[in-house]
């Protein structure tokens, strides 16, 4: 108990007894030493009474702060002397377990609103007054990471959320990201009034659609260039058989020939088919970064192994340099090895018989042609006749050909690059082709190598401690 306050409320308790004592005495009522005796008791009444009074409500406050901190004390609570003061205890107490609860269930309502967002399957990014972001669920962090306050800068999607600070309504914006893959997102922006205990004004769901509408672009798409790749194929099998069943019908040697010819082509076509589905496959994924650990060296061997009876009846050699120290990259196995597996057929295909074909895997250095960050190299070199430098910018374009009667002739189908340069944007990698005539073609792929599994760890703790 404060001292101060004892002195305060016994002067305020003895003040009119004392100035009624001290009247009596000056007017010649009360003698000056009765009058004193009678001021003295009065003080010590007063002080004592002073002194109840403030211990009884020491007890009241303590009972309201250990009630409103809901601390368990193990020892009996103090009881108030006054009577008044008992009454008030109890009141208090019942006030302060009523405040204790409606804390406890909002407490509770918060945490489960958090636990609710933070498993949202769609990103979800709360956004304060100031438009600052105040909080993220892990859909975000993981679709978005470090970038998402370059998607929270996109021209159309600040509109949106513009509008909706000032109308106070939801608002909608279809945003293009181009990097590090084109993504289409659906943006919902919608206020929120009351503010959360955060601040949180704002709350954005951002929907990828991009599978989706790649589904859209691969049905039309594929339509589009199965109609066309397959109606020459198509054309010269139903000639040859409307040949087969007139003029050759009794020609032997023709038959055989048509028939060779007509399994060529439908060969061609079988190819064609799984080409188009392999590149729609990886359309629809290729938003989403693979995951994987995979050693480039190790596909290179499985991938090579297999091409040993090409080379032989070409007589080509196979030139394997392969850093058998470089740490994994992050990827998908089965995507890399079609990477590798369609360079080197182009290499083998297209390359001059008896020739080389090398392949290189090792540690990226720094450099201007691709990122400054650590990374592997796939490179695959053939000795063939080269190509024009006007034809390089499209050489990944879906059934682009430099020379269409070689591709055709050599079993190609258009998409082998196609697939390629998919695959890598995938990855989060980048394509390099070079050439020259007369000498070949280079072909690289520069890939991002996987963190350490204990730097990735703690990235991870990280990201989801500053959400």
């Amino acid at each position: 108990m404060r001292l101060g306050v004892v002195l305060t409320a016994a002067s305020v308790i003895a003040a009119t007894p004392v100035l009624v004592l001290l009247v009596f005495s000056i007017a010649g009522l009360l003698p000056l030493q009765a009058a004193l005796a009678g001021i003295f008791v009065t003080l010590a009444a007063a002080f004592a009474l002073a002194l109840v009074w403030a211990r009884d409500l020491e007890v009241i406050f303590g009972t309201l702060r250990q009630e409103l901190a809901e601390m368990s004390v193990d020892r009996p609570a103090a009881i108030p002397t006054l009577p008044s003061m008992r009454r008030l205890k109890h009141e208090a107490e019942r006030i302060a377990r009523h405040l204790s609860s409606r804390v406890a269930r909002v407490e509770a309502m918060r945490r489960a609103d958090e636990a609710i967002v933070e498993k949202l399957p769609d990103p979800l990014v709360v956004l304060g007054a100031d438009r600052s972001v105040r909080r993220s669920n892990a859909a975000a962090r993981s679709a978005f990471g470090a970038d998402i306050h370059a998607v929270l800068r996109h021209p159309d999607l600040r509109a949106a959320i513009d509008r909706a600070f000032a109308a106070a309504t939801p608002q909608t914006a279809a945003i293009l990201l181009p990097v590090p893959v084109p993504r289409d997102v659906h943006a919902s922006v919608i206020p929120i009034d009351p503010p959360l205990s955060d601040g949180g004004r704002a709350m954005i769901v951002l929907s990828d659609r991009t599978r989706e509408n790649a589904v859209e672009r691969m049905r039309a798409d594929f339509v589009a260039n199965a109609s066309h790749e397959l109606r020459t194929p198509l054309a010269s099998m139903i000639g040859f058989v409307d040949t087969l069943l007139g003029p050759a019908a009794d020609d032997l040697p023709a038959q055989r020939r048509f028939l060779g010819i007509m399994a060529e082509q439908g060969a061609r076509m079988n190819r064609l088919i799984d080409d188009l589905l392999s590149l729609s496959r990886i359309e629809l994924i290729e938003h989403q970064p693979p995951s994987e650990r995979v050693h480039l060296f190790e596909v290179v061997d499985v991938i090579a192994a297999g091409f040993e009876p090409r080379l032989r009846d070409r007589a080509v050699t196979l030139d394997l340099r392969l850093d058998r120290g470089l740490p994994p990259v992050l990827g998908d196995a089965d995507q890399l090895a079609q990477v590798v597996q369609n360079l080197v057929d182009n290499a083998v295909k297209y390359g001059r018989d008896g020739g080389t074909v090398r392949i290189d895997a090792g540690r990226a250095s720094p450099g201007e042609k691709f990122p400054n960050r650590p990374g592997a190299l796939l490179a695959v070199t053939d000795q063939g006749q080269g190509i024009a430098r006007e034809h390089l910018p499209r050489l990944t374009e879906r059934f682009y050909r430099v020379d269409k009667g070689r591709s055709r002739n050599a079993g190609g189908t258009g998409l082998g690059l196609a697939i390629v340069k998919h695959i890598v944007n995938r990855h989060r990698g980048q394509l390099l082709i070079e050439s020259e005539v007369g000498r070949g073609t280079t072909i690289t792929v520069w890939l991002p190598l996987a963190p350490a599994p204990a730097l990735a760890a703690v990235a991870d703790s990280g990201a989801a401690a500053v959400a």
